[in-house]
């Protein structure tokens, strides 16, 4: 089982160029949030550069600071590091927490049929509807000081709808298979059918469902961020945002605590909608078609 997953991933990735390009990306940004520890520490030099009052204040960029230092005297560019993976971070909790829920989910729904479906179906479509945002805004004032865990299960509470609904309706084109009547007529039991026949067709669409949650629930936190409502505690990308826009850092030199995040919050944005767009021109013959693939 484990290596037919394998396989299945592997034939994806060579079958798209944009698919590839896109992991390539997230896998260097990945790498980089895992090493910013030591990557930190390097920019130091034995002294703490996201410490308070570790320079001196507004320093433009440098051979010594490659990004300037804030308000606080602490060096951009190891914040920018850290809050690359702070985002990261909570976008993985968050996507993962959502996609897990949304799978269960589908395949309940999906699979068993009937009034299950209808019930599951209704409350999915209902969580659908409702603007998120200002629950997330609501939910902001109870959370200032929460760990990176409890910022992703918040986030990840109006995230799991949108997966459970992609992969519902592809469960319910697969049930119908002859491979799987199949393995009905031997006996096979429910979740067997379902981890052996229906989980390797379904690996683009939890990959698609788990790379949209977890996009959404980085860009929902830059939003709160940005309007003064995130979490306290949590350095993100947004709050680099926030605080550049509200110290007016452009006017100061300090260009670079506004243009770094937000080119990394782009370029994490395409080499999602990469992924996303690669997985659909693998497993669409007519947009493989049109993409010439």
């Amino acid at each position: 089982m484990p290596m037919r997953l394998l396989h299945a991933v592997v034939r994806t990735i060579r079958n798209s160029r944009r698919l590839a390009t896109g992991l390539v990306i997230l896998a260097a940004m990945i790498l980089v949030a895992l090493f910013s520890p030591l990557i930190i520490k390097l920019i130091g030099g034995g002294t703490n550069p996201i410490e308070v009052a570790a320079y001196e204040k507004w320093l433009v960029p440098s051979a010594d600071h490659l990004l300037g230092t804030d308000q606080f005297g602490r060096d951009v560019f190891a914040m920018v590091i850290k809050a690359l993976s702070v985002s990261l971070q909570i976008g993985a909790i968050a996507g993962l927490i959502s996609t897990v829920v949304g799978v269960i989910v589908a395949f309940v729904a999906g699979y068993k049929g009937g009034w299950i479906d209808g019930i599951l179906s209704t409350f999915t479509g209902i969580l659908l509807v409702i603007p998120t945002f200002p629950l997330l805004i609501a939910l902001s004032a109870y959370a200032k000081n929460v760990t990176l865990f409890q910022v992703g299960v918040m986030i990840s509470i109006f995230a799991w709808p949108f997966a459970a609904k992609t992969i519902r309706s592809q469960v319910l084109s697969l049930r119908t298979r002859p491979y799987v009547d199949l393995a009905r007529v031997t006996k096979a039991r429910d979740m067997e059918i379902i981890v052996t026949e229906l989980l390797p067709n379904l690996l683009p669409f939890i990959g698609v469902g788990f790379a949209s949650s977890a996009l959404g629930a980085i860009f929902g936190l830059v939003g709160l961020e940005v309007i003064g409502l995130g979490p306290g505690g949590v350095i993100d990308l947004g709050q680099i945002i926030y605080n550049a826009i509200t110290t007016g850092a452009l006017t100061l030199g300090a260009w670079p605590m506004f243009v770094v995040p937000i080119a990394l919050l782009t370029l994490l944005f395409a080499a999602l909608n990469m992924v996303n767009i690669g997985l659909e021109e693998v497993y669409n013959p007519r947009l493989r078609g049109v993409a010439g693939e």
